[in-house]
């Protein structure tokens, strides 16, 4: 019973007080990143810098009273390949880091500019894009992305390009996969409901159940960017969580 008491506070406190234990972590953590981070082999940096996603998601599930379940885990290929996700809130990008470990994700560069949380994401070789320039952007996605799976790095990319409300599908643009058909990867679908729980531009974090699931691996050999892209959007469509 006095495991669950923190429950019994209103939600505004408790979203206050991740929002202060999980900035605060944040800050002292990313400290350390800088000075150890740089010397540590690639999977071991990923490892170290990801403890803080690692703690917030602990603090998310304990303190703001979110379940986290995945759906479907045994799909995630051995090797390289690229994720293409619906995009609802940062939960989706932290939590991430933590279910395809390591991975690069697709990000606009200006996260790297901000102090102490872009000083961790640095170290994470992101996949860095200027998205005032279209074709600038999907260049990068492609030459940087290849290089990243050439690696055995899985890719994680969120084709609406900005956070849509909970139920609803932006357009899918298709660089993950032209990426994909372009690298001779497999794509995987995940579709989540992570904006019922975490909103988005809201410091609100609301108790439920946050649930992923990852579709199988959809084979990119012959097929065009466009249908893969039909296909993902369509799996994440029919299996978004209720």
């Amino acid at each position: 019973m006095t495991q669950h008491t923190h429950y019994s506070l209103p939600i505004k406190i408790r979203s206050v007080l991740f929002f202060v234990l999980y900035n605060l972590a944040g800050i002292i953590h990313s400290v350390f990143c800088v000075l150890i981070g740089p010397f540590l082999p690639y999977r071991r940096r990923y490892n170290f810098v990801n403890l803080w996603t690692g703690f917030a998601m602990w603090l998310l599930q304990r303190l703001n009273g979110v379940r986290i379940q995945v759906e479907g885990r045994e799909n995630l290929p051995a090797g390289a390949f690229v994720v293409l996700a619906n995009h609802q809130s940062s939960f989706e990008t932290f939590y991430m880091q933590l279910l395809i470990r390591p991975q690069a994700t697709v990000l606009k560069r200006e996260l790297l500019w901000l102090p102490f949380f872009g000083w961790g994401l640095a170290l994470l070789k992101p996949i860095t894009i200027n998205r005032s320039n279209g074709s600038a952007a999907l260049k990068s996605v492609l030459q940087q992305g290849k290089q990243r799976l050439h690696d055995g790095i899985p890719v994680v990319i969120y084709p609406e390009g900005t956070r849509q409300a909970p139920g609803t599908l932006g357009k899918f643009n298709h660089g993950g996969s032209m990426l994909a058909c372009q690298a001779g990867v497999p794509v995987v679908a995940i579709s989540h409901n992570s904006g019922n729980c975490w909103p988005a531009r809201s410091w609100m974090r609301l108790p439920g159940t946050i649930t992923l699931r990852i579709s199988p691996p959809i084979d990119s050999d012959g097929k065009k960017a466009k249908q893969i892209t039909e296909e993902a959007n369509n799996w994440i469509r029919q299996h978004y969580p209720q």
